[in-house]
């Protein structure tokens, strides 16, 4: 009798251990298959020489290699989201999985400009269908406040460091195997996350098409965000101020005003306007488009420096990044989760910020001849700051959202990411480009009118910066209640 009370309790620690084995697995899948669609966008920068060459691109057409994937991956990621929470959100991951793996095939085959311009919106579309709902998966998983913070450190280093990584892995598969490999790499990637996240991701029925199915809410949203990133991409080549940029864009702030009308009168709102009555939400998806759109200046136009001012290849170039993937890394899973539980995830982001604004204020004063251990290795360490900022912002961004609007939260989350990219695409790269153009006027040289246009790039950046930490400490909770919650929790 002794013996088999000794005993019988010994199976009961398997299924907990089992359970937390089964969301570890769910969290490999779903960062891997964020790293995949990360990857593939700084993979293809490395690659725009070789693919212009290669296909006869004009200047103009070019730039649709990137542009096609971020007007269909912005535009569709919030009804991908909302599609999320309505049918299904590993139903929305693995068929948005499968198209942005047939399309990467469908691309690697290309043999003319409009083929791959075609195959790169569907990569962004399926990309938006899985992206979306992968941060809704998440905190689903995950409810317990230290290991959900962990989980989302992990999310947030994949995105963080994939493009740094991908600017490697873009150089040396080009140079070795040619562009069409930078497609096809996806396809045994793709393959196995399909395979794995059918067996490992969660089965969940969400409450139906009819549920939510506002297809006018859908038209419109989609219509103005991808309107809003067509004309914002495009301002390089139309100039801010003509009839091209300001038509398209008061269009599309009619189009998504429209919208906002319409899901605070309609019955099945596509966007319940309840999620943004959290200041969390709110300030977070604010304070991301702020962030993001300064940080390209960081993740593209250092890119730039170094192979236009200083003469680096592109392989170079993505090693030289790489001490900043190795900070961002090492802070996001190893100290980021466990400061939020302690000092609070508001304390956290802000003292994130005020380590990138100083990352943008130092490259301010990048010289024309600049050795990289002195200049730019410190500029790479103080990236993790980025380690620090995006999981706790994440974690504010899905902080307000229930289980049936997780989907929701979490593409309207990577909605404002996209934004606030395009944002940087348009605004810091046409000021570089116009202040080198003066400077080039003034009879600088080369390298030194380019260096001024990213002086003027970064400074800019880092007044962004400033505004989101401004912001944080104006709409965000106070710091003692923030981390008074968390120690709670």
């Amino acid at each position: 009798m002794s013996a088999t009370e000794s005993t019988a309790p010994a199976p009961a620690p398997t299924a907990p251990s089992t359970a937390a084995r089964s969301r570890r697995l769910a969290l490999g899948v779903i960062a891997t298959g964020l790293l995949m669609t990360v990857l593939d966008g700084s993979i293809v920068t490395v690659a725009m020489p070789a693919i212009q060459n290669d296909l006869g691109f004009t200047p103009a057409g070019l730039s649709w290699v990137v542009n096609a994937y971020l007007i269909a991956f912005g535009g569709l990621l919030l009804l991908s989201g909302r599609l999320g929470d309505l049918l299904g959100r590993r139903r929305m991951f693995l068929a948005g999985t499968a198209v942005f793996t047939a399309a990467s095939a469908l691309a690697g085959a290309a043999g003319s400009p409009a083929l791959l311009v075609t195959a790169r919106f569907l990569q962004g579309a399926g990309s938006a269908m899985a992206s979306a709902v992968g941060l809704g998966i998440l905190v689903t998983l995950f409810t317990e406040s230290r290991e959900r913070a962990r989980a989302i450190a992990v999310f947030s280093f994949t995105g963080a460091a994939g493009a740094s990584i991908g600017q490697v892995l873009g150089g040396v598969l080009t140079d070795a195997l040619g562009w069409h490999w930078i497609f096809f790499i996806n396809l045994p990637i793709g393959l196995a996350v399909l395979l794995l996240a059918v067996r490992v991701l969660p089965a969940d029925r969400g409450p139906g098409i009819a549920a939510g199915a506002d297809a006018i809410g859908a038209l419109l949203v989609t219509g103005g965000v991808m309107l809003g990133i067509y004309s914002v991409v495009e301002v390089e080549s139309y100039g801010w101020l003509s009839a091209h940029t300001l038509g398209l864009g008061a269009l599309s702030l009619a189009l998504l005003a429209a919208f906002v009308v319409r899901q605070a009168t309609t019955a099945a709102p596509l966007l319940p306007l309840r999620i943004l009555r959290s200041r969390s939400v709110a300030g977070a998806n604010l304070i991301q488009i702020l962030m993001v759109a300064a940080l390209f200046s960081f993740q593209i136009l250092v890119a730039l420096y170094l192979q236009r001012v200083l003469g680096y290849g592109a392989t170079a170039t993505g090693f030289a990044m790489l001490p900043a993937a190795a900070v961002i890394g090492a802070v996001s899973l190893g100290i980021s989760a466990r400061l939020s539980a302690r000092f609070g995830d508001r304390n956290v982001l802000l003292l994130g910020l005020a380590l990138l604004t100083g990352v943008l204020g130092l490259l301010t004063r990048l010289p024309v001849h600049a050795h990289y251990v002195s200049d730019l290795l410190p500029v790479m360490f103080l990236a993790a700051g980025f380690g620090l900022a995006l999981p706790a912002l994440t974690t504010l961004g899905m902080s307000g959202a229930g289980e049936e609007d997780a989907g929701l939260a979490s593409g309207l989350f990577n909605t404002t990411q996209q934004i606030g990219m395009a944002m940087g695409v348009a605004v810091l790269s046409t000021l570089a480009a116009s202040r080198t153009d003066t400077l080039l006027a003034a009879g600088d040289s080369r390298a030194e009118a380019l260096t001024g246009g990213y002086h003027l790039a970064f400074a800019v950046g880092t007044g962004l910066l400033v505004t989101a930490f401004l912001v944080a400490l104006a709409v965000l909770g106070r710091p003692g209640r923030a981390a008074s919650t968390t120690a709670s929790a």
